[in-house]
């Protein structure tokens, strides 16, 4: 099992760029917890729209996992909202605002997504990879992380 954690591009137009990496702490949390829970995960942060649909294909091969999708830039895209309904995989949403300012969401009736993990800054993606544990049945190893303010 692993999960496979999608970040798209910030920024706009020829402005597009990657995603500035998780904060290290971040990190090896997300790893750590990952491997007392018998999963791995796979982080792909990607350059423009078009490697972001693509690296959703290629995570929607491996059937039974799960997807943190942080959609940055492309979260008002008509391409990823036509997308996530034909994936078979289901996903957890991830936006790393601290939530005074909540990032736009992508459309509720968009494909097998699990929840939304936001408000919380980069913790945020530990409360997503949480979630996907808990969906896998695989929350009760390890320790319990608690995401709070």
């Amino acid at each position: 099992m692993s999960i496979n954690i999608v970040r798209g591009p910030q920024g706009s137009g020829a402005l597009q760029r990657a995603a500035a990496p998780l904060p290290e702490v971040v990190m090896h949390s997300l790893v750590q917890r990952a491997l007392d829970s018998g999963t791995s995960i796979a982080v792909r942060d990607c350059r423009c729209e078009q490697e972001l649909l693509e690296a959703l294909c290629v995570a929607d091969h491996s059937p039974g996992e799960v997807t943190l999708l942080a959609p940055g830039a492309c979260v008002g895209s008509t391409r990823l909202h036509r997308l996530l309904p034909r994936l078979h995989n289901v996903y957890v949403e991830v936006h790393d605002d601290d939530g005074q300012a909540p990032e736009a969401r992508l459309p509720s009736i968009n494909g097998h997504r699990l929840g939304v993990a936001q408000g919380f800054r980069a913790q945020s993606y530990v409360l997503a990879l949480e979630m996907a544990l808990e969906h896998l049945g695989c929350n009760e190893v390890g320790n319990r992380v608690h995401v709070g303010t």
